[in-house]
């Protein structure tokens, strides 16, 4: 292929400008440039190496998620294009993962062999690396020449290990946190409700699933994530989960995992009911037009 026939980011196939694209092209470099500008200007606390690893990690399991939620929300919205940025964010999520990685050996002074010999010691090191591994595989097969090397069937095939690789960056995410397990609980919540949606759509695979049924995804993706939650300092600390439970209605608790995870699945139903209301309405005015 001749670099005039390649086919940038921020074009459609066709080589022209796509806003859609050049903007989500441009945000996916946003993260990336402000933990940067911070590690270089000593913005980032008293240990900004170890934030700046943090936050490329953290970036990298909310682009998986993002990729992961394309498809609902292009049916909810009924947003056809919102599917060609979709691999755009996969790649994204494997490039923090690896910025990730190299942050560390950074910290450890480029010592490979030390770097080599935590990931084997460290089990939640070890899933991050069988993560980032994974996600390479899926980066460097996004391309459209190797969907066609691999044929469709392969390549889907290779590219549902997506669903495995989030709950290997989940776990991981989980074991690194240690105590504070306010983020990786919301992240884990917004997972369920992605794989619940996926098993309720290949019920419905003549449309999209309706509004009273993602009212009640959300409903139960954020009392999994409160329960959840509970659950874990009940057993990793042997916090009573009854005060984990309560801190969930004391103020401010909208910052809360599980009413993060429910005020994003009622935005959703939300807007699939305004999508079927203006739908009804549409036919009703078919329905009485003139013939």
């Amino acid at each position: 292929m001749t670099f005039r026939s390649m086919t940038l980011p921020w074009q459609n196939r066709g080589g022209s400008l796509s806003p859609l694209k050049l903007i989500v092209f441009l945000a996916l470099f946003a993260p990336g440039l402000w933990t940067l500008f911070g590690l270089l200007h000593g913005s980032l606390g008293p240990r900004p190496l170890t934030e700046a690893i943090h936050q490329t990690g953290l970036w990298a399991v909310r682009f998986l998620l993002i990729s992961l939620a394309v498809s609902p929300l292009r049916r909810i919205l009924h947003w056809p294009r919102l599917v060609l940025v979709r691999r755009m964010i996969g790649v994204a999520a494997f490039a923090y993962a690896l910025s990730h990685l190299t942050l560390y050996a950074w910290d450890q002074a480029f010592d490979l062999s030390l770097v080599a010999s935590e990931i084997l010691r460290r089990l939640y090191l070890t899933i991050g690396f069988a993560t980032l591994l994974l996600l390479a595989a899926l980066a460097a097969t996004s391309t459209d020449g190797m969907i066609r090397r691999l044929g469709g069937y392969r390549w889907r095939n290779l590219h549902s290990l997506v669903y495995a690789i989030g709950v290997l960056a989940l776990v991981h995410y989980f074991m690194q946190s240690k105590l504070n397990v306010a983020e990786p609980v919301a992240a884990a919540g917004l997972f369920l409700w992605l794989m619940s949606y996926r098993l309720l759509g290949r019920l419905r695979p003549e449309g999209a699933v309706p509004a009273w049924a993602l009212l009640l995804l959300a409903i139960g993706a954020g009392l999994a994530s409160a329960l959840g939650e509970a659950l874990y300092y009940g057993l990793a600390t042997g916090i009573d989960p009854r005060r984990v439970l309560a801190a969930d209605w004391t103020w401010p608790f909208l910052a809360r995992p599980c009413w993060v995870v429910l005020l994003a699945g009622l935005v959703l139903a939300g807007l699939a009911a305004l999508r079927a209301q203006r739908r009804m309405g549409s036919g009703a005015r078919l329905a009485d037009a003139p013939a």
